[in-house]
């Protein structure tokens, strides 16, 4: 995490702070249903909560502790015994390291994905705010880069909805994925702690038990959970990477907001550079690279290793500090983003018309003209408008006007049947049917 690409909210979920508290609430609950079964006193529960519960834990206590004893979990609860006093001995009866680490683990994600949600509403929000107020503003699509067929931009941006829309369900199961909680002892066989404390523990932090643990909570769940937010990186880079040729100099249909005094090169006063979105591609490479240790981490030795651990203390706080971080990027991005919808029209009329190439296409078929001599007959009409484009760098033949003077398709038809097929609004007529799919009646 560098604070250059981090938001408040996110990284406090990944403090020490944060974390040791966490930690103490997994063993003061886990101590609560122990006392519970009359494993412990009740009044020792009752003093842990109470001494440890308003306690603020030293760090730096901790680390000095843990230099020493070259184990975390050690380190805290030495310094928590110091904290608690006599009663401290009854603290993490029959539970192991993972046991704490795994389930707070579970936590942080839990919390995490909390916020990555909300992210995610609200660039669905701008997302379909943008979709709605330029749902018929023409424009042309492009496959292979190149001008095919007319759409709008609201299907652009209805486009992007849908594909978040499908990105916060796989959330919303990966959060579910990963929301479970390990009590089970040493090698996950309960021997020394009844399967009861977990029951209570996962219910008390708002997880589920999980079914077999060994001694670690499997990591194919956080392999999914890690490549869930590969996936929605992915589609955070593809809209970017949309916007970024919208607004390059040639094309110029959609382009970043540029504030007031925003500089965008130090060499060349009039650059306006796509830099957020360029960012956010960047951004994106990253969480999606880290899916790649995190499935490598479910590959683990017998009942467990830590060869694990080393990877989630990086990828856990950086994948999701970074995916919250783009999020809302990405819906500043959308939300300001400034559409030239006249650009949109030049940019479509500069190739003379041939946008409506594959309607005279099927007009042809549908004539008697056999698909093969259909082709031919519209694409030497076509290559004439491409060529005068290549010099000139806008159409100076007209297509209509190819069409109506070439024989052999007026055999076929007529000139009110040829500008019929002119027609833009063809090519829209069902972006409300789309918009429906998408964004349901309203």
């Amino acid at each position: 995490m560098i604070p250059r690409y981090s938001r408040p909210d996110m990284v406090a979920i990944w403090s020490p702070e944060s974390k040791f508290r966490i930690w103490f609430e997994i063993e003061a609950h886990a101590c609560d249903a122990l006392a519970e079964l009359g494993v412990i006193p009740k009044e020792a529960a009752k003093t842990i909560w109470a001494k440890g519960g308003s306690a603020t834990f030293d760090i730096e206590r901790i680390d000095a502790i843990e230099r020493e004893t070259k184990h975390d979990v050690i380190a805290f609860l030495t310094h928590l015994a110091e904290i608690v006093g006599d009663d401290a001995r009854f603290i993490h009866q029959g539970m192991t390291s993972s046991d704490v680490l795994d389930t707070c683990f579970s936590v942080q994600l839990v919390k995490a994905t909390d916020l990555l949600l909300a992210d995610m509403d609200a660039l669905l929000a701008a997302l379909k705010r943008r979709a709605m107020e330029h749902k018929d503003t023409v424009c042309i699509g492009r496959s292979h880069g190149i001008h095919a067929e007319p759409v709008t931009f609201g299907l652009k941006m209805a486009e992007a909805y849908a594909e978040f829309d499908r990105c916060r369900t796989r959330l919303v199961a990966a959060r579910a994925e990963i929301a479970t909680c390990a009590i089970s002892g040493a090698v996950g066989t309960f021997a020394n702690i009844d399967p009861a404390v977990e029951e209570h523990v996962a219910k008390a932090m708002g997880l589920q038990a999980e079914p077999v643990s060994t001694q670690v909570i499997p990591r194919d769940r956080h392999a999914m959970y890690f490549a869930t937010l590969g996936v929605i990186a992915s589609s955070i880079e593809r809209v970017a990477t949309e916007i970024r040729h919208l607004q390059r100099t040639e094309v110029l249909e959609a382009e970043e907001f540029f504030s007031k005094g925003q500089k965008g090169s130090s060499a060349m006063p009039h650059k306006r550079n796509p830099v957020l979105t360029e960012n956010l591609t960047g951004l994106a490479r990253l969480v999606r690279g880290f899916s790649i240790p995190a499935m490598e981490n479910v590959a683990l030795w017998h009942e467990r290793d830590i060869s694990h651990s080393s990877v989630e203390r990086m990828i856990g706080p950086d994948a999701t500090v970074t995916l919250d971080f783009a999020l809302v990027r990405l819906t500043g991005v959308i939300d300001k983003l400034m559409v030239y919808p006249d650009r949109m029209t030049g940019n479509m009329d500069r190739l003379g018309g041939l946008v409506h190439s594959q309607r005279i296409l099927l007009a042809l078929t549908q004539a008697g003209s056999s698909r093969e001599d259909a082709y031919r007959l519209v694409q030497r009409n076509a290559m004439k408008v491409w060529d005068s484009y290549q010099v000139a760098g806008s159409a100076s033949v007209d297509f209509l006007s190819e069409l109506l003077g070439d024989a052999d398709v007026r055999n076929y038809l007529s000139e009110d049947e040829i500008r019929d097929r002119f027609d833009l609004g063809y090519h829209t007529k069902n972006v409300d049917v789309i918009f429906k799919r998408v964004f349901g009646e309203d």
